[in-house]
């Protein structure tokens, strides 16, 4: 039941970082008991050396914990059939920057093991989705810092994952990209992914996520939905159109007789919305830039059902294999062949040679021989002639050797 019901479930998770002698000196997070439910958007939020960053390794089996356990998808992320449906984007993005962006996702894809057509067809539906279709051919490292993040989030939504960590999604976006940021995730959960956000800008936090947890000194300080924590119920606040100086004196005048605090105010806009309304009028007049343009959207692959993955490097990197293939006779075998094959003249020359015994005399002399004793002294001079000369040819003639004085 808990396997299905929690996406994320700690059970008294610690970790104490020792300082140079082994002495425990930091304790970046105290016994946190964290549940995050399918299909959930969870807020991970704390200042700076609160714990968040530790937690989410710890996760992701990239830091082992001092004390307690985790429970990721029903199982461990070190187990190749958890990881490979987990989707991380980490504070910085950690890209190949002489690498396109569409290289980077072809790399990616090949280490969840997708097939070719599969990647080219996800590829494309992301760089669309993320606004950078037409930036796909350059090189991620002239990418501003916005456009690394979303580059960032195609690279984390390649294979499909049921689980998307995001560390700071929106750093360093500009307006536009962040509410498309924003857009993209609220419709990722309504396509029934779990979604655990870090972020500092609370404004956007508060917009999309379900519910909130705020860490502080490695613990838990309060948790719970959007509604129960941010509402005032002490307040009412009422909202209608336009109304007459007349009607507003009479709603005065009921409330000061109730004894209740008035204040009539115009309400004002988030600038948020009017900066998009602005951007949106300019691309409409169909003005050009060199920038990330506007995403599609969710669509393609991330819009249908999940494929049946192939086994890929990551699962040959986590997970050990059990047996040893044995081989067998119908398996294919490849000869390796020599850079270099020896003259077949050398070859035959070296075969007498040691074929050849030496003699008191000190010359040698063939363990068989196959002609004449007395003719077998002038063959094995004719054949250290023929290899100390590698272009005589050899015709089968003997010259005697002249012998030096």
């Amino acid at each position: 039941m808990a396997q299905s019901q929690f996406a994320i479930e700690t059970i008294s998770l610690t970790k104490i970082f020792p300082d140079w002698w082994g002495r425990p000196r930091v304790v970046a997070v105290d016994n946190l008991n964290l549940k995050i439910h399918s299909n959930e958007i969870y807020g991970f939020l704390g200042p700076n050396g609160s714990g968040k960053t530790t937690t989410i390794k710890m996760l992701l089996n990239l830091l082992h914990p001092t004390r307690g356990a985790s429970i990721v998808l029903g199982g461990s992320s070190d187990q190749a059939a958890v990881s490979s449906r987990i989707g991380y984007l980490p504070e910085e993005s950690y890209l190949y920057r002489y690498l396109t962006a569409y290289e980077t996702l072809d790399f990616y894809g090949r280490l969840f093991g997708l097939p070719n057509s599969v990647r080219k067809a996800r590829i494309d539906t992301l760089l669309e989705m993320v606004g950078l279709a037409g930036a796909g051919n350059r090189q991620v490292g002239t990418f501003s810092k916005g456009m690394a993040r979303r580059i960032g989030l195609a690279q984390a939504l390649i294979n499909d994952p049921d689980l998307l960590i995001l560390d700071e999604p929106t750093s360093g976006m500009d307006p536009m990209g962040t509410r498309q940021m924003k857009d993209l995730l609220v419709e990722l959960g309504n396509r029934g992914k779990t979604i655990l956000l870090c972020s500092h800008l609370l404004a956007d936090v508060e917009d999309i996520c379900d519910r909130i947890g705020i860490m502080y000194g490695g613990r838990m300080q309060v948790e719970g939905s959007v509604k129960e924590l941010l509402e005032q119920t002490g307040k009412t606040y009422i909202q209608t159109s336009r109304v007459s100086d007349a009607v507003l004196s009479q709603v005065r005048s009921i409330l000061e007789q109730e004894q209740c605090e008035c204040d009539i105010v115009h309400p004002m806009d988030k600038l948020e919305s009017f900066f998009v309304r602005t951007v949106n009028r300019a691309q409409q007049e169909m003005q050009t830039t060199s920038g990330a343009g506007m995403g599609s959207g969710i669509s393609g692959f991330l819009a249908e059902k999940e494929i049946v993955r192939q086994p890929g490097i990551l699962d040959k990197l986590v997970t050990s294999r059990a047996a040893e293939p044995v081989k067998t006779d119908e398996q294919e075998t490849v000869a390796v062949k020599p850079e270099k094959e020896e003259p077949v003249q050398n070859r035959e020359l070296l075969s007498q040679l040691m074929a050849a015994k030496p003699t008191a005399s000190g010359r040698p002399e063939t363990a068989r021989p196959t002609e004449p004793a007395e003719s077998a002294e002038a063959v094995k001079e004719d054949l250290l002639n023929q290899l100390m000369d590698r272009n005589k040819p050899i015709d089968g003639s003997t010259t005697p050797i002249d012998n030096p004085k």
